[in-house]
């Protein structure tokens, strides 16, 4: 049998009346009339305030919590903080704390589900990337050992090929170490009056063959003559400035143009690396920082790349307190861009 507030109140009240006229009895001087009136008003008045008291206190909050557990079966996270300091009813303030302490804990599972799947997909990708290089130059090796190599010219053809692989594979490897490493914070950043200007030219005369073998130029635009000093670790920008001017020649057009401007303002100086190229369709520039993501898997493929780049350009930024942005149109190109401190 299930008791509702009413029937609960008219058990004790009953039960109080009666004690208290039983009690009565013991009294001299007590005629029957008194303890009838004594009796129908104890039972009257704990009535109404047992009832009162287990209505709002206990089975309204009761129900609440059942809208609770409701709302949280929606995701209904609709509440503030600032209305369970202020309540004084501790009921209240025990349903609002569950609901509350539940609705983070609901927050934490969805955030750790969205991490096995990140985590299950960086495994899939780095077993793809991975397998291409070393089937490639197992291939390469087991045909040698076979008989071809007694035949110098598919010898050294076959072992050039072979060296290739394995040194995509050893890029591979150092990328996705130096990735871990700033992840995990264990790659310190050794900051100093670094002229940027400087780390740029440096850049640009690194990748100069590169870029020849396109028919690409280089170039590095100014707001005025001089040094560009900036607070920054000088190695790791450099690492920066070599992955945006390799993606600007590597997915630049042929024969196209990548520009480097500098720009400063009273406190940073802004960085901009602009190619030609393509572009970057919209529903992808929001993805191209994550791990192994590539807009066009096909073409990223033959161009090489192990997909890590601008994930350690975004986390290296991070390290420095900027962060690095993209705007690109279809058929007008892309344009990658970041701040730094400006040192006098």
């Amino acid at each position: 049998m299930s008791l509702s507030p009413r029937i609960i109140a008219f058990l004790l009240a009953f039960l109080i009346s009666v004690l208290t006229a039983v009690f009565l009895t013991f009294v001299e001087g007590v005629t029957n009339n008194m303890l009838f009136v004594v009796a129908v008003s104890s039972f009257a008045v704990s009535f109404f305030l047992v009832l009162y008291a287990i209505e709002l206190l206990v089975y309204r909050e009761v129900n609440k919590m059942y809208k609770t557990i409701h709302k949280l079966k929606i995701r209904d996270f609709n509440i503030s903080r600032k209305t369970i300091i202020k309540n004084n009813n501790p009921f209240k303030k025990l349903n609002d704390e569950v609901f509350v302490y539940v609705a983070r804990k609901q927050k934490e599972i969805e955030e750790l589900k969205r991490l096995e799947l990140f985590r299950r997909e960086f495994l899939a990708d780095v077993s793809h990337e991975l397998k291409t290089p070393i089937f490639a130059a197992q291939g390469f090796i087991h045909t040698l050992i076979d008989g071809a190599i007694d035949d110098e010219n598919v010898r050294d053809k076959f072992l050039a090929k072979a060296a290739k692989s394995l040194d995509g594979l050893d890029a591979l490897v150092k990328d996705l170490v130096a990735l871990s490493q700033l992840e995990t914070g264990e790659l310190k950043m050794h900051f100093e009056r670094v002229d940027l200007h400087q780390v740029i030219a440096e850049a640009l005369e690194q990748l100069e063959k590169k870029a020849q073998t396109k028919g690409t130029t280089l170039r590095i635009k100014t707001d005025r003559p001089g040094s560009y000093w900036v607070k920054a670790d000088p190695q790791r920008i450099h690492q920066v400035m070599i992955n945006l001017l390799e993606n600007a020649i590597k997915y630049g057009n042929d024969n196209g143009k990548v520009l480097v401007t500098l720009e400063e303002d009273k406190k940073q100086v802004l960085v901009s690396v602009k190619d030609d190229g393509p572009g970057i369709p919209p529903e992808h520039l929001s993805r191209i920082f994550e791990r192994f993501y590539r807009v066009d898997k096909s073409r990223s493929k033959e161009r090489g790349g192990t997909g890590l780049g601008l994930a350690i350009v975004k986390h290296i930024l991070n390290a420095h307190r900027s962060k690095v942005s993209v705007m690109s149109k279809v058929d007008r190109g892309t344009t990658f861009s970041f701040k730094l401190e400006k040192v006098e």
